[in-house]
């Protein structure tokens, strides 16, 4: 396992290398600069501007200057946040992010499981096809749409919570955001947790064990629940990547201080260094979460750890 792990390691260099080239590409593309906004300065300012920030070499010379920077740890300046470096920035505003996606992910989980196994032993009953339509509305709806929804509904008609992360304690606050990032989430968990554990029940084992007299939790619990839940382990990585870049819309609209506002503020000022330190920030935390994921399903399913 552990020979498997570091193959899976080394395999991702090139992944994250060419994540990085992509998006130096794209981000020097985009018209304008990190000056643009500024007032108009005297040409030899703005290329003395230019020369510190090494923005007047060529292309290649800041790429290879950039991930020169990278093998030392250094993700460079901030270009608009003049007094802070990109890893101080990301160091600040990443553990806001995580601890929305870690609940919101945990709360996915457990309602998302519970509303698929619920479905999967009321088959074909007015239960599961009140929970599947619920889960496809769930998909349906986009966040940027449910967000101001929750927000009409439980903070300005209601009165319940906060409508900004700076309107309640730290509780209150982190409800609307973490609900809005968990609902199409839980509405995927459930479709996947009905259709695997369906699957599953239909088996031979299982009916095996009902002819033996088993009741149906601990036939569940035994002998469907593991082998039900390897295709939603499958997409918890990708999922929790998922969370984690769509709160940057949550973020926005809540005013949260993460990752994800950022990102937005990073791409609209051509904050090159910004833009490039937090997208190489999701790109390793995606190949992680697959790893942890590769290493977990070998856990769960023996025929893999035998091969």
């Amino acid at each position: 396992m552990l020979r498997y792990a570091l193959w899976r390691i080394f395999g991702a260099i090139p992944t994250l290398l060419l994540v990085i080239a992509l998006a130096f590409l794209m981000v020097h593309a985009a018209p304008g600069g990190p000056f643009d906004a500024e007032r108009v300065l005297p040409p030899e300012i703005e290329e003395n501007i230019a020369r510190a920030y090494h923005l007047d070499e060529s292309l290649p010379q800041q790429f290879f200057r950039y991930l020169g920077g990278l093998v030392h740890g250094d993700l460079g300046p901030s270009y608009r946040y003049r007094d802070y470096s990109v890893s101080e920035l990301i160091g600040n505003a990443l553990p806001v992010s995580m601890q929305l996606g870690v609940l919101a992910m945990l709360l996915a989980i457990v309602a998302g499981i519970a509303a698929g196994l619920t479905a999967a032993l009321s088959k074909n009953s007015y239960i599961d096809r009140l929970v599947t339509g619920i889960a496809m509305t769930g998909i349906s709806v986009p966040v940027f749409v449910v967000a101001p929804v929750m927000i009409l509904v439980f903070a300005v008609y209601l009165h319940w919570l906060p409508a900004s992360w700076t309107g309640g304690t730290s509780i209150s606050r982190l409800i609307l955001p973490v609900v809005t990032l968990a609902l199409p989430q839980i509405a995927y968990i459930a479709r996947l947790t009905r259709a695997s554990m369906i699957g599953v029940l239909s088996s031979d084992y299982v009916r095996t064990a009902r002819a033996q007299g088993l009741k149906t939790f601990s036939i569940i619990r035994y002998h469907a629940l593991k082998p039900a839940m390897l295709p939603l382990l499958s997409y918890m990585g990708p999922a929790i990547a998922g969370i984690l870049t769509g709160s940057v819309v949550v973020e926005e609209i809540f005013g949260i201080p993460g990752i994800g506002q950022f990102f937005i503020r990073g791409a609209l000022n051509r904050d090159y260094t910004l833009v490039l330190g937090i997208v190489i920030c999701y790109a390793t935390l995606l190949i992680l979460l697959n790893l942890v994921v590769d290493l977990l399903y070998g856990i769960l399913d023996p025929r893999i750890r035998s091969r």
